[in-house]
């Protein structure tokens, strides 16, 4: 196991290598000019030469992409044209939303979606069956944005003042205090950890229970329930019917029926033989799902006022801020490696005839 792993990230080093190079170049082919989308009525010839001799983007491509490449292998992920500040500093903040917000989703999703299809193939062909995957592809259909703006105004207009009442926008309350972990350690941006501090400082559900902090637990999941079911849904309805259709197909084999002729109780036969061996196609869409939501969600962080990762990507690309939209997908693109290698070995250990070594 441990050689395949170490086999796995050495190979996923060229991946980095090449998406790095490929989004470096199209970047480049996007239309617009950094100067132009900064300066805007300021850019003029004089000005724009001062820009892009701060930035580098007077040299040519190729000196370019070398300089690009050591800063990475320094942990330099460039500075943003458009923000002022080094791109690791926003990864750091925003990373924190986007993942709380991912996982969130996940949850919601696999919780909801497993229950769903577990109960339809169980109950198959009868009224809930159809009930349930006409619910699954209706959260299929439905648009995120749709759903979202939906749920903000039922549980924020329509139920307010009302023990239901859900905030419609932002992580926190205002006025909510989160603590710090940079002031809490006496750190300063030249120490190694500082970034790490900041990025946990920003995971407000880690932050509440490291420092047993249940006012901030509680706030922060009131304004984490809307933002996950309006991102959850879609891969809900999915791993809905994904679980559905793998249960059905285990429950007709030959080992399934034997368990029964020994006796064994339905749920018994269900839970522990059947649904272990039809976990291995849910287990990949779920990886697959949390991969796309790390990425960052630009409807549902702008909807309910999120500054997560696809937000800040989304600006990068419509201002041609090179080191944002260079940096970002790097690790958007590190993340779907790292959640490839973790399905991989997930499939070895619901299923022993899988062997990673």
């Amino acid at each position: 196991m441990t050689k395949y792993i170490i086999q796995r990230l050495l190979a996923a080093l060229p991946v980095l290598f090449g998406i790095l190079f490929v989004t470096f170049a199209l970047a480049r082919l996007l239309p617009g000019d950094p100067c132009v989308a900064m300066l805007g009525e300021k850019a003029n010839e004089v000005t724009c030469a001062a820009f892009n001799a701060r930035y580098g983007l007077d040299e040519p491509i190729v000196n370019q992409f070398v300089i690009y490449m050591g800063d990475v292998l320094t942990g330099d992920l460039g500075t943003s044209f458009r923000y002022g500040q080094p791109v690791t500093r926003m990864v750091s903040e925003r990373l924190a939303v986007t993942i709380e917000l991912a996982f969130s989703a996940m949850i919601f999703a696999v919780s909801v979606g497993m229950t769903l299809g577990i109960i339809s193939a169980r109950r198959h062909n009868s009224a809930t069956d159809v009930f349930t995957m006409i619910g699954a592809n209706f959260g299929v259909s439905i648009p995120v944005f749709v759903l979202g703006l939906f749920l903000a105004y039922v549980f924020a207009i329509l139920l307010k003042d009302t023990p239901f009442a859900l905030p419609p926008s932002g992580r926190l309350s205002a006025g909510m205090a989160v603590t710090s972990f940079t002031d809490k350690f006496n750190l300063t941006e030249g120490d190694p950890l500082y970034r790490v501090a900041q990025f946990f400082t920003n995971l407000y559900f880690v932050n509440a229970i490291i420092n047993l902090d249940g006012e901030l637990f509680v706030d922060s999941a009131k304004h984490m329930i809307l933002p996950a079911i309006a991102l959850g849904t879609i891969p809900m309805a999915i791993i809905a019917r994904m679980t559905r259709s793998s249960l059905l197909e285990v429950l007709g084999q030959d080992y399934t029926r034997t368990a029964r002729a020994k006796g064994l109780g339905e749920r018994t036969v269900l839970l522990r033989h059947a649904l272990r061996n039809a976990m291995l196609p849910v287990i990949t869409i779920i990886g697959l799902s949390l991969g796309f939501l790390l990425s960052g969600a630009v409807l549902t962080e702008t909807i309910f006022g999120f500054s997560g990762m696809g937000r800040a990507l989304y600006d990068g690309i419509t201002s041609s801020d090179y080191a944002v939209i260079q940096g970002f997908t790097l690790v958007v693109a590190g993340i779907f490696l790292l959640i490839n290698l973790v399905v991989d070995i997930l499939y070895g250990f619901l299923d022993p005839r899988i062997r990673l070594s």
